[in-house]
């Protein structure tokens, strides 16, 4: 999930960056908010997989 959030948060600066016009869901501000929404999930530990919790 960490890395998903990195990947959202790449997209959405690169659009931000260059001023291309996209449609709502792939707005910057959208963009952040499903990283956002990806982070707190890897925090919570959503994603970790099972290797994580053995040890």
């Amino acid at each position: 999930m960490g890395v998903i959030a990195a990947v959202l948060f790449g997209i959405a600066f690169f659009i931000h960056g260059s001023n291309t016009s996209t449609n709502v869901w792939f707005s910057p501000e959208s963009l952040m908010l499903a990283g956002l929404t990806c982070l707190a999930l890897h925090l919570l530990g959503v994603g970790t997989g099972w290797y994580a919790r053995r040890r």
